[in-house]
């Protein structure tokens, strides 16, 4: 992760939950109270966004002392410990929150990647995420995804092209949407075309596109398409993938699998912080 923007982020973050002051916590206890508290995953998973703690409390005290116990990206038992921190009472509470909604969040999508990619079980083919992120934590969720075990897809408009169904519709052809974006670009990046049916395979391969993605195909669709893409040309897959029919991708001869699930729907992972001792 970019550390600057990480930085930013939970800054932002942290200003949001805590304003002008933890009400609670500063009414409770003194500056000077020092408490130890502990990090816990409460069911099993990946864990992902340790570098969240840290960054989190040097941000509220430069002198918090934040200890992990396990690796970015391990897999985790049930109630196994992942971080011990010490510091001030009112600190260690005021981050608490903040911390755990990012880890959790981040631990659930690397979870589920971890889970995909076992799922599908065919080394060929890369799964990756999509642009179907939560406005703020793009970059956190796509880390997560690559902690998991995928790929990452295009984060923004920005750092990729791609030209979708309702391209097409306006432009009025794959052909004449390839060649506009031709003469824009640079010849370093690539254009991905999204195509649905027979035809469109056949004209995003005369015009030369970079990466062909197959959206919306049922299994015995993707095999017919499949032939008609020369192996120079990338393929993906998307839409109307999930889980449950993950498996009948595999040994397709895809080069990526994108899925939006990934960071759209997921569950986040059960953590909590304990404070163990106060003085």
């Amino acid at each position: 992760m970019n550390q600057l923007k990480l930085r930013r982020l939970i800054e932002g973050f942290l200003l949001e939950d805590i304003g002008n002051g933890d009400l609670t916590s500063e009414a409770i206890f003194h500056p000077n109270q020092i408490a130890t508290g502990l990090f816990t995953a409460k069911e099993s998973g990946i864990i992902a966004g340790l570098p969240i703690i840290k960054e989190a409390y040097t941000l509220l005290d430069p002198h918090m002392e934040v200890e992990l116990l396990i690796s970015e990206g391990e897999e985790v038992a049930s109630y196994e410990p992942l971080a011990q921190v010490r510091g001030p009472a009112v600190h260690l509470l005021s981050g608490e929150r903040v911390i755990l909604n990012l880890i959790q969040r981040m631990s659930g999508i690397a979870t589920l990647t971890n889970l995909c990619v076992r799922t599908l079980n065919d080394p060929n083919i890369q799964l990756c995420d999509t642009r179907k992120t939560t406005p703020g934590l793009g970059m956190l969720e796509k880390y997560a995804v690559r902690i998991g075990g995928g790929k990452n897809h295009r984060s923004g408009l920005y750092d990729g092209v791609l030209i979708k169904d309702n391209h097409i519709s306006l432009c009025g052809s794959i052909t004449d949407a390839v060649s506009s974006i031709r003469n824009q670009i640079g010849h370093t990046r690539k254009i991905e075309v999204e195509v649905e049916t027979k035809e469109q395979v056949l004209e995003a391969v005369s015009v030369g596109a970079d990466i062909i993605m197959l959206d919306n195909c049922e299994p015995n669709k993707v095999i017919e398409f499949m032939e008609l893409i020369p192996q120079s040309i990338i393929t993906e897959a998307s839409g109307g993938i999930s889980l449950r029919n993950l498996h009948e991708y595999a040994n397709t001869g895809f080069d990526y699998i994108s899925l939006g699930f990934l960071t759209h729907s997921v569950r986040s992972l059960d953590i909590s912080l304990t404070v163990q001792t106060i003085n």
